[in-house]
């Protein structure tokens, strides 16, 4: 139903919890290398359990690629600059999440290919400068599965 996108993340665990999210969600997970991490990794295995096979993970050499065979999805970037709210939106089957590497963020060019009008963030107090990117995963994936009636659970 979903699309979760890791654009080059960097710490195996969080991408093992993101695939045991994505399978408990329905949703696929594309990871855009390079990855700072090999899908062998023991740490990913352990935090993605028995999940693996549960979730389609598709590893794109990059982000064009990652975009073309996404092309009938909406894109939506998530960051903290993001000046509209994740919950602001109607989601719709097929859109795709996409999250930046845990210790930088999306670069501007990958947000301005997405254009500003697809670029939401998650509230947070001040002086908070970000969520777990699992986490983040988490909130985005599951309003928009909310919004779905939670089809298929």
């Amino acid at each position: 139903m979903f699309h979760v996108i890791l654009f080059e993340p960097e710490i195996p665990p969080n991408t093992g919890n993101v695939i045991r999210l994505c399978a408990n969600a329905g949703a696929s997970l594309h990871l855009v290398k390079p990855l700072g991490f090999r899908l062998d990794d023991r740490s990913l295995r352990r935090s993605g359990l028995d999940y693996h096979d549960l979730a389609p993970v598709i590893v794109h050499p990059d982000l064009d690629a990652c975009l073309a065979a996404l092309a009938d999805s909406r894109v939506f970037a998530v960051e903290t600059g993001a000046r509209r709210c994740y919950g602001e939106i109607d989601y719709r089957a097929d859109d795709a999440f996409l999250f930046g590497p845990e210790t930088r963020g999306l670069p501007a060019a990958v947000l301005a290919r997405c254009g500003a009008e697809r670029q939401v963030s998650i509230p947070m107090r001040t002086p908070s400068r970000s969520l777990n990117l699992a986490n983040a995963v988490s909130v985005v994936l599951f309003e928009a599965w909310r919004q779905h009636g939670f089809a298929g659970a």
